[in-house]
């Protein structure tokens, strides 16, 4: 795609409503300046994928890497303009201004952003004197004159041209006069959009405000903001920029990034729209929000924060009895906004500080009608308050604490299958090498099963006999995969005679669910949650007993 045929889908999909207006922009860097936190190391697929469910959000920007600086930057490009059709975002490209003593028309690295093809470039440009000066080598006059020099030269070329102003905050506090004749320089060369770096993440609000203030009424320049996240306030200091009169935020998924991270695009989003008022994506896209963040999180193989806001499982998840009773009465009273905004939803977590509140509001969010019984209630409550004494815990595990609520509602757990014994063992070879074998009895309706299986362990061997078993009548258990497993030592009096926790978590191909047990060794703790996950997930398929 040329530049003016990626203008000319920009401009019509402002005009079918798809892409919002060019007065505040939500930059996205997570697959360049994100890419550069521990742990994730990004293919061109992968940024690929990234980039999809980006633009698919709705973000006005997507910075996609250093073409020329390394051959998957410089291969992404290349793919992203031919396999990806952008509907609401446009392809960035990210490079430095050209060497000191040159000039941009000839340098190289500038010439491979041109060719990468993006409508947009960002260049880095030192605004920290002692950065220019150490790091670069060169005067202050001429780091200035390579900022005009290749915003001029890009312009030329009809790209449009935003310049992040590195170290900016640093430099300002160093040099007020030289930061600001950077933004200056960018600005009066055809910059779009400059934007203070807080490179080192040491801001904080209050500080970030103030300087965006006088910045923006001492130079007129477009100011945008890129905040790092060490000390914490990355989306406070965004947000403190706003304020200040920036009208670009660069963010990155999940706040991913180099060291603690970037500020998180999610939450930036979440409050622009919905506490500022301000629509900074298409009509409809704040629903995909949580969506969006998790599978952006499997692409870089992260497990999705749990307590990340407005996203995480636990946004919106409450466990104390005295909040699920006002919750009862009206949502709002303990949650800021509605978790349908964003495309989260309401948890209730059932722990021994349930209280007749929280059982009620979880057996509604499971679908099990309570009939407003207030006796079957207080046993449910008893009976969790007691087992949790026990080590067991259904916080994570709401698929043993729906079996458990359905054993008290309809007087009984569906009895699809009935356990005899079992049995579990591991050899030791001669050579160093285990053997590992189990043997399972149980009945099916009238018909006794004995089965035997190996596995890579006794809880392996345990779950292979009983699904070999079972699938002789319940052929959906085929389907059923155990996709994590985690075992805990509770606390205990005499070390190995202390209670062990298991949680096991089961798919089905379609969905999760986790499954609890508790027990003085973790075979027989294993052994219950593979049970409760068996019954659950036959349960869950609509499956009848047989009997």
């Amino acid at each position: 795609m040329t530049t003016n045929e990626a203008n000319e889908a920009a401009e019509e999909s402002l005009r079918d409503g798809l892409r919002v207006d060019d007065s505040f922009h939500v930059f996205d860097t997570t697959l360049r300046d994100g890419a550069q936190r521990e742990g994730i190391n990004l293919t061109v697929a992968d940024k690929l994928t990234i980039a999809r469910h980006l633009d698919e959000f709705g973000v006005g920007f997507i910075e996609g890497g250093w073409p020329g600086a390394n051959p998957r930057d410089t291969e992404f490009f290349a793919r992203a303009q031919q396999e990806i059709s952008f509907r609401n975002a446009q392809l960035v490209a990210f490079g430095a201004t050209r060497r000191a003593g040159g000039r941009a028309a000839e340098d190289p690295q500038v010439r491979a952003l041109l060719d990468s093809g993006a409508p947009v470039i960002t260049l880095v440009a030192k605004s920290h004197d002692r950065h220019v000066e150490l790091a670069l080598r060169t005067t202050l006059d001429e780091n200035l004159e390579m900022v005009r020099d290749t915003v001029s030269h890009l312009r030329e070329q009809g790209r449009r041209v935003f310049v992040d102003c590195e170290h900016f905050f640093d430099g300002y506090r160093a040099n007020p006069e030289y930061a600001k004749a950077v933004v200056r320089a960018a600005g009066e060369s055809g910059a779009d959009v400059v934007i203070l770096c807080d490179t080192n993440g040491g801001m904080l609000p209050a500080q970030v405000q103030a300087v965006v203030a006088t910045v923006l009424a001492d130079t007129g320049a477009r100011l945008g903001i890129h905040a790092q996240d060490d000390t914490g306030c990355a989306v406070a200091n965004t947000l403190a920029a706003v304020d200040a009169g920036a009208t670009h935020v660069q963010c990155t998924a999940n706040g991913y990034g180099e060291r603690v991270g970037n500020a998180n695009l999610f939450p930036v989003v979440a409050a622009l729209e919905l506490k500022y008022g301000k629509r900074v994506l298409p009509q409809g896209a704040l629903a995909e929000m949580t969506r969006i963040s998790h599978a952006i999180a499997e692409v870089v193989n992260l497990a999705p924060s749990t307590h990340q806001p407005y996203v995480g499982v636990s946004a919106f998840a409450h466990k104390a009895g005295l909040h699920a009773s006002a919750i009862k009465v009206d949502p709002d009273l303990y949650q800021h906004i509605d978790p349908g905004l964003v495309g989260n939803h309401i948890r209730m977590l059932v722990s021994d500080m349930a209280g007749r509140a929280s059982i009620e509001l979880k057996g509604k969010e499971l679908g099990v009608d309570l009939g407003n019984d207030r006796e079957v209630v207080a046993r449910v409550v008893e009976r969790v308050k007691a087992r949790e004494l026990q080590g067991y815990t259904y916080e994570a595990a709401d698929a043993s604490f729906e079996l458990l609520l359905r054993d008290e509602v309809e007087g009984g757990p569906r009895d699809y299958f009935r356990i005899e014994s079992y049995r579990a063992i591991i050899e030791t070879l001669k050579d160093g090498t285990h053997a590992n074998g189990a043997t399972v009895k149980f009945w099916v309706g009238d018909e006794r099963i004995i089965v035997s299986a190996e596995g890579n362990g006794p809880v392996n061997a345990l779950d292979s006999a009983l699904l070999e078993g079972l699938e002789r009548f319940y052929p959906q258990v085929a389907k059923f995969e155990l996709v994590d497993y985690k075992v805990r030592t509770l606390e205990g009096k005499h070390g190995t005679a202390s209670t062990t926790r298991v949680l096991i978590t089961t798919t089905d191909g379609t969905g999760e669910w986790t499954t609890v047990g508790a027990a003085p060794n973790v075979i027989e703790a294993s052994w219950e949650a593979l049970q409760d996950a068996y019954t659950y997930g036959l349960l869950r398929a609509g499956t009848q007993p047989l009997r």
